[in-house]
Order: C-alpha cells, then structure tokens, then sequence
C-alpha cells in the first residue's frame, strides 16, 4: 500500500484517492519557531503561503539526556530553541528550493513543523523527517504513534546522529517504536537508491563543524540504514554518521565543500520520490 493509497485517519475518513500528498484541509496552519541556530526569523518566501503536494514535515521532539541544549532555555521544547531545530529551518527551505530545481515535486517552500502529541495532526504528512535522533527523548506515546504513522505508510527519514553512544540511544527508541522489526543495512540494489538518481558512491557527509576532522565523535564510517514493513518497503530510512541536514543547510555556502551538499540532496530527492511512489 502507497502513501496516496492509504487511510490517514480511524474508519476510512480521509483516502489518499485522486489526491496529491500533503494537501488536506486538516493541517495546521504553517508557524515558524526560534531556532537553535538562527537568532532572528528568517525571511519567508513570497509564496510561503502556497499549499503543494510535498512539504518538509520536520519532527518536534523533547531532549534526551544527550541533549547538549537540554536545560540551557528556560522555555518549552514544544515552542522552540530545542534541538529538534537544528539547521532549521535554513535546511527545511533550502531543500525544498532544490526538490523544486530537480525534479517535477510541486514542493511547498516552507516546511511544517510537527508534534507527535498534537492530535492526528501527523497523519497529514507523509514524509517526516528529525534531526539528531541520537539525543531526542521520545516519550512511549510519541512511539506509539510512531508506530501508527509509519504503518499506515509514513515515511521517516532520520538524520545527523554519530558514534556508539548516540545509536544506542536512538536504536533504544526504535524498539519501542518496533519491538517487532529489525534495523538493517539497506543494500545498495534498492529502489530507494535509485528512483532518481542511482546512488551507487554513497561516502559519509560530514557536518559544517567537523570538516577537519572528517567524522564526529567516533562515528568513523557512514552507515545507510532502515526498518522495512512487511511488503519490503523502507519506512524508516537512517543516514548514520551522516550530517545530511548540514548538507542541505550549507548547499550555497562556498566554504562548504559541493561533494557532500551534492550527494545529500541526491539521497533526499530519492527518499522523497520513493516514498511518494512506494
């Protein structure tokens, strides 16, 4: 069952029939919160306000005892400054820029902010992404419904997390999320890496902050993993010891090195397209 097929709410209410993704009339209104990275808002773009069939849906999530931001704001995650908004949302609008370059993707030009908790609000979008799974604290209702999107056809893209510690923590999470199911290394012969573009070279993407050093932490060599449903399809697609957001982040920034902007967002057009066709 694809995303365009599926049911997003109880009983059969909502049907992805004839429909492009991302455009109920249910979502919640865009909003912009304060960045971890950003200081002031960022401008928009003259055509925020314009709904398309792919938005970047970034996942809001409360700290972990990881988090280096844990404590340092006096506010509430779910209001922003947490570490959910890394690179955001220069990344979220940068991408979207280039999904509309590159391919046919009637992307929106802001991206949505997301919480678990919010109702039913995440059944609107169907391609999901969080930043630094390795230090977020995703509370057992929050996996639940997890769970609950990514069988019904969501697609989840995790991203930007390094060494020992931090996958312990976030593979701690995705048991919760699904006791049941396995993460695995996704073979380079998969569709996901060639629905596009055909990924065969996929070399670790370093973040802006370690381009000396090559890695962070110990987080040594770039790993592309996921967690497939029962038809074999990827749900949760995992760039291990990768910064893929960074790449996004910093695509226009000549200090940044082209390699790796350009084989982050290769990866994540071919997610998307991926997950809007399988």
């Amino acid at each position: 069952m694809t995303a365009r097929q599926l049911f997003w709410r109880s009983g059969g209410a909502f049907v992805f029939a004839g429909t492009l993704l991302g455009v109920l009339y249910a979502q919640r209104p865009f909003r912009e919160y304060p960045s971890v990275e950003y200081g002031e808002s960022m401008p928009l773009p003259r055509d925020w306000h314009r709904q398309a069939e792919w938005t970047f849906a970034r996942l809001m999530y409360p700290p972990g005892p990881l988090d280096g931001y844990r404590g340092r704001f006096d506010g509430d995650w779910r209001k922003g400054l947490s570490l959910w908004t890394q690179d955001y949302p220069r990344a979220d609008r940068s991408f979207a820029q280039a999904v509309r370059r590159l391919t046919r993707v009637d992307a929106r030009s802001v991206e949505q902010a997301v919480n678990l908790d919010d109702g039913d609000e995440i059944y609107n979008w169907p391609w999901l992404y969080a930043v630094q799974v390795g230090e977020w604290g995703l509370t057992e209702p929050q996996a639940r419904k997890l769970r609950d999107y990514l069988l019904r056809g969501g697609f989840f893209m995790a991203d930007d997390f390094h060494g020992t510690v931090e996958w312990q923590v976030f593979e701690e999470s995705m048991k919760r999320v699904f006791p049941d199911r396995q993460i695995v290394d996704i073979p380079d012969s998969d569709a996901i890496f060639h629905t596009v573009y055909d990924l065969g070279e996929k070399y670790q993407i370093v973040g802006a902050e370690h381009l000396d050093e090559g890695h962070k932490l110990d987080g040594y060599v770039a790993r592309w993993r996921g967690i497939y449903d029962d038809k074999h399809r990827v749900m949760v697609a995992i760039s291990f010891n990768s910064d893929i957001g960074d790449s996004w982040e910093w695509a226009d920034s000549p200090e940044y090195p082209e390699k790796y902007s350009a084989l982050g967002v290769r990866v994540g057009v071919n997610y998307i397209v991926y997950a809007m066709t399988h």
